[in-house]
């Protein structure tokens, strides 16, 4: 029996050092591509061979694809620049698809036993409120995608089910979660920013909107299990259940010991508010704390259905309030946030 290999994209983030964690608990070999210079390169455990590198360098790509005879390798290519900026930009698309264009390659080079690559669920057009998300099975034009983010994730996506309608030989999946967060988000992503402010008392207001943000614990396990038991070919939405605005900061006074309650605007105000700092950036040269795209993304529908994932992957996902408290909990360990008394 050949000796299995994973290899892992984007193990410094908060995803790859989770799959890469969860693979050497499972006693699984993993090699890693991590940028040189990375200060995340710390959070990859110590257990998993590091290939320093970069998506667009294909000599460190056929290094990092370079295994024993012996051996098959599965890919989990989760690596990607991820922006809240809406705008195009050369860098993003070069990162996004170009890049994946190069895993691909590789993994036809390598006659690879899997790829699962980890789009999002932004690449997905968004269905009308009051019907849940579901996955697609095209993702060009991109037309009625909102942010540039979701536009190259969903050409990447392409370029994966492209790959594998032209060659029989490639067996590939795609993931697509939703907003990513939990414990040890040495990033400080979306989430985390939001529990900070909102516990330091610098949230003045807050959107009549929506969140949906899988626990990356339980995301790592869905990749992991999709790379045993996804279909060839398909993809699979992981979410959680939405939660409200004001159920957000229920969660985080109850895990966090506040009782903070700040109004909540309706998303025609909050859209007003955002466009009047945008002008305000002209003349004081400062970012917005608040940008339309910002508004969009808490209002938009956010009801996905991740049924698929459950049915044949077995995905199960936490309730969004261990989620939190766990994040809380992690943060105050960190010394971000001052323990409830």
């Amino acid at each position: 029996m050949n000796k299995k290999i994973y290899i892992l994209t984007g193990a410094a983030g908060l995803l790859g050092s989770n799959i890469s964690r969860q693979l050497v608990e499972k006693g699984e070999s993993v090699r890693a591509l991590v940028l040189r210079g990375d200060p995340a390169a710390k959070y990859v455990p110590k257990e998993v061979q590091t290939v320093w590198g970069d998506l667009l360098d294909t000599d460190s790509l056929e290094e990092l694809f370079h295994i024993p005879e012996d051996s098959e390798a599965v890919v989990i290519h989760s690596a990607s620049v991820v922006t809240l900026d809406p705008n195009p930009n050369p860098k993003i698309h070069a990162v996004n698809v170009d890049g994946t264009r190069n895993i691909i390659r590789k993994c036809l080079e390598h006659k690879v036993k899997k790829l699962v690559y980890v789009s999002s669920t932004g690449a997905i057009p968004e269905a009308p409120k009051g019907q849940r998300i579901r996955e697609v099975d095209r993702f060009l034009p991109t037309d009625g995608l909102v942010g540039y983010y979701s536009v190259t994730k969903a050409e990447a996506t392409q370029l994966v089910l492209n790959a594998v309608r032209d060659h029989p030989e490639l067996d590939a999946s795609v993931v697509h979660p939703s907003g990513i967060c939990g414990p040890n988000d040495y990033a400080f992503g979306p989430v985390a920013k939001f529990i900070l402010e909102y516990a330091s008392g610098g949230m003045k207001a807050g959107i009549s909107g929506t969140f949906n943000s899988v626990d990356v614990r339980d995301l790592a396990a869905g990749v992991i299990a999709c790379c045993e038991k996804g279909r060839r070919g398909e993809c699979y939405i992981m979410s959680n259940e939405m939660a409200t605005m004001e159920e957000m900061f229920d969660l985080i006074n109850q895990a966090a010991g506040l009782d903070y309650h700040p109004p909540v605007l309706s998303a025609t105000t909050a859209h007003l508010v955002a466009r009047l700092l945008s002008l305000g950036e002209r003349f004081t040269g400062k970012a917005p704390t608040l940008t339309d795209f910002a508004v969009y993304n808490l209002t938009r529908n956010n009801d996905f259905d991740c049924s698929k994932a459950r049915r044949e992957l077995g995905f199960t996902c936490r309730p969004f309030a261990e989620t939190i408290r766990d994040e809380v909990q992690w943060l105050q360990n960190e010394g971000k946030l001052n323990a409830a008394a």
